[in-house]
């Protein structure tokens, strides 16, 4: 079966190639001359290529296209968080906007999360579901990816992978999965189920084990520890090859994810942090005997003036109400809810926020700036070795425009510049 034009090999240079020819944009061109570069088009396909990237130590590596995603708010969405209900609420209207958007601005793929109650206004205020939402997007779009957050325990891994199969076969091709082992505070236990860090992690290596095995078609016995097929078989299989994203800092998820995940996703923090983490994971790949890839989640607060941007984020969290701050006090956990030591005490750095974290469960950092500036943040990740980078910014259809149209062009010719250093 031919893969469908998504899982191409050359399908990203086509995309980049079909919006983004420098030759025809010359504020990209400039961009890639103020990092210290020169574009090269390659004769091949007529666009400027990612080839051999050198690295800081002198080692050379071929570097894919990178990937820029965007994010579906099931929470609700606004310049207002933290309220107790959100300005736009999470319907199937309003969504439709922001993946339509998405789609029409180029962007590659969508991730939408999973939770049991809402986390970025008042607990009781609307939450759509993760799947059925995914399902019905994937209806009214044609070309963008759906990565699918998934918490291993709550689906019967048989089921799991037919309904991944089925959803991949529907739109031709379009699925990853993101196994989410870690969870909120309490979250799991909302809906019944109780189990330790331990047991979550085996849960989710033995489900992307069984997947990847009823993804053959063949009939596929497992016996896990917590999961047992016997004599189960997954028909049609996917239409392309789903992948699995996998995060998480602790010793544990990096090393389930050096044996299992596809992708490495990481929460952004300082770059030194990022460095000490991805260092840590190729060698916990390469231990493993694979090729690690690293996406970065990350919000985007990007204005034409720094101090317009730095208004901009510490009105998104103004209006915040107690009952909301207290509810995520209750589930806050690890580094995102962490002050900074900076004047600002939600300053992690020049261009990093996580006042976030106050009113959002799970990533709660933005970078904050001028277009300029965060284009220059975003490559300096991409310098460490990420590949994919997971953005999103209040409100999701505004803020989306915005960063397709001002950063991603940017940072699109820096790292094709970089590239061919």
């Amino acid at each position: 079966m031919p893969l469908p034009l998504s899982r191409h090999r050359n399908y990203k240079a086509m995309h980049y190639n079909e919006i983004h020819r420098p030759s025809q944009n010359g504020a990209v061109r400039l961009w890639a001359n103020t990092c210290g570069f020169e574009i090269r088009p390659d004769r091949r396909i007529g666009q400027a290529a990612l080839g051999v990237w050198r690295g800081e130590n002198g080692m050379s590596a071929t570097r894919p296209q990178p990937l820029f995603d965007w994010f579906i708010p099931i929470d609700g969405d606004g310049v207002r968080l933290g309220t107790a209900r959100a300005e736009r609420p999470p319907d199937f209207d309003y969504l439709t906007r922001v993946v339509r958007t998405a789609e029409a601005q180029g962007f590659d793929a969508l991730l939408i999360p999973t939770r049991f109650v809402n986390g970025l206004f008042d607990e009781a205020a609307p939450l759509v579901e993760t799947w059925t939402t995914a399902t019905a997007l994937a209806t009214v779009t044609t070309r963008i990816r759906f990565l699918i957050a998934v918490r291993p325990g709550f689906i019967a891994a048989g089921l799991l992978a037919k309904m991944v199969a089925t959803l991949d076969q529907i739109s031709r091709g379009r699925v990853d999965i993101n196994i989410v082992p870690g969870g909120i505070r309490h979250d799991f236990e909302r809906l019944g189920v109780d189990s330790d860090h331990t047991g979550r992690y085996e849960q989710a290596e033995e489900l992307m084990r069984a997947c990847r095995m009823l993804w053959t078609g063949e009939l596929t016995d497992f016996a896990g520890q917590h999961l047992t097929l016997r004599g189960a078989r997954c028909v049609p299989t996917p239409f392309g090859t789903p992948r699995f994203y996998q995060g998480g800092a602790s010793p544990r998820a990096e090393a389930l994810a050096a044996r299992e995940a596809d992708v490495y996703l990481l929460w952004i923090e300082p770059l030194d942090q990022i460095a000490a983490r991805i260092a840590r994971l190729r060698t916990a790949y390469e231990a493993c005997g694979r090729a690690p890839a690293f996406g970065l989640r990350t919000h985007l607060i990007v204005r034409d003036d720094v101090d317009e941007a730095w208004d901009a984020a510490h009105r998104l969290i103004a209006d915040a109400v107690p009952e909301v701050l207290r509810q995520r006090r209750a589930v806050a956990v690890g580094e995102q809810s962490a002050p900074g030591a900076d004047a600002d005490r939600h300053r992690l750095g020049r261009h990093l926020w996580n006042g976030l974290a106050t009113v959002r469960v799970n990533c709660g950092t933005a970078i904050v700036g001028t277009p300029d500036q965060v284009v220059q943040e975003l490559y300096e990740y991409w310098k460490l070795g990420v590949d994919e980078f997971i953005l999103s910014g209040f409100p999701h259809v505004e803020e989306c425009v915005r960063v397709a149209q001002t950063v991603l062009p940017r940072l699109r010719a820096c790292i094709a510049a970089g590239s061919e250093a």
